[in-house]
């Protein structure tokens, strides 16, 4: 899969899309606090795999925290996550959502927060390693392929 680029100077006001989501669907997308690390590891260990609980382990050495969560404000869970600047300077991901959640918009809100944070934090572009869902990201965010990406950063996980 190739990796993706956006502009961050790019990116849209999207207030209404974390509202819409709270109001409808009762999800809120919250930056994690350190003593919270554990959960979200487990939680994405039980939920995809420890690959990707280990990447988003390095968002916690971080100040401010490079991930965000979506939180199911009425069941009290975490139903999603999205890390940044995990694994290489200026990269979104991993991220997922708990396949019973998918639909809602879940995704979206945690790519657009991360691609925020990264243009807050001073970048001017994002990268999306490796993106799957290629038509997704670009509908989301504007993402497009960076030609001769594929394999990219992960051509020699081991």
């Amino acid at each position: 899969m190739p990796d993706m680029l956006v502009k961050l100077y790019d990116l849209q006001d999207n207030t209404q899309v974390y509202k819409e989501l709270l109001d409808k669907h009762g999800i809120k997308i919250i930056r994690p606090m350190t003593p919270n690390r554990h959960k979200v590891h487990d939680w994405i260990i039980e939920h995809f795999h420890i690959g990707w609980a280990n990447e988003v382990d390095a968002a916690f050495t971080r100040h401010p925290v490079s991930c965000f969560i979506a939180y199911d404000i009425n069941e009290k869970k975490i139903v999603g996550f999205g890390g940044y600047d995990c694994t290489y300077k200026a990269y979104f991901g991993p991220t997922g959502v708990d396949v019973t959640y998918r639909g809602k918009g879940i995704g979206k809100a945690l790519c657009l927060r991360c691609m925020e944070a990264l243009r807050d934090e001073g970048y001017a572009y994002g990268i999306i390693g490796s993106a799957g869902p290629k038509d997704f990201y670009n509908k989301v965010c504007g993402a497009t392929v960076i030609e001769g990406s594929e394999p990219g950063i992960y051509r020699d996980l081991i």
